[in-house]
């Protein structure tokens, strides 16, 4: 199964760590007060005390530039296969999108909170897609009975929204 580990530091440790692994798929980003490597792996992590996650759902290639976006969504124990089912029954019109390259659905190994990343060309192509058809057919149950977000049990904490660019785009 693949797996996403993640750590923070500073762009300069980072990318000196990356170009010590150069056979390894790391892409650095850079938000807004930190700086952030992830690994894409099937094999071990080579950092030291990683965020943990496994892969259930993907598209596209993860690359080094871009707009990134994080959806970190707490799900509870019992709410886990219901999230899950979710996304493994999407449409799947995100790719179909302008300026989309990646989506990665991360299990959380060792916390609570699931990651939804999303990779676009660019901010605009984000805030395009939020705005589309395709979007609001991929929320249309959100906040009536029917959707997930109304089943408050399976979400302990409120979700939130993290976003990073590519370390080259900086």
């Amino acid at each position: 199964m693949k797996k996403i580990y993640m750590t923070f530091g500073t762009p300069d440790f980072l990318h000196k760590f990356q170009e010590e692994n150069p056979n390894e798929t790391m892409v650095q980003m850079l938000g807004e007060d930190t700086a952030l490597l992830v690994h894409e792996t099937e094999g071990d992590t080579l950092f030291n005390s990683p965020r943990k996650y496994e892969v259930f759902e993907e598209s596209g290639h993860l690359t080094e530039n871009g707009f990134f976006v994080f959806n970190n969504i707490p799900v509870s124990d019992e709410g886990r296969p219901v999230f899950e089912h979710r996304f493994k029954n999407r449409a799947g019109l995100i790719e179909e999108e302008p300026g989309f390259i990646a989506i990665r659905v991360l299990r959380p190994v060792d916390s609570d909170t699931y990651v939804v990343l999303t990779q676009w060309d660019d901010e605009k192509s984000f805030k395009d897609w939020q705005t589309s058809q395709s979007y609001n057919k991929a929320h249309a149950k959100r906040g009536t009975s029917e959707g997930i977000d109304h089943q408050k049990s399976i979400f302990p904490r409120s979700s939130f929204v993290t976003k990073y660019v590519g370390q080259t785009e900086q």
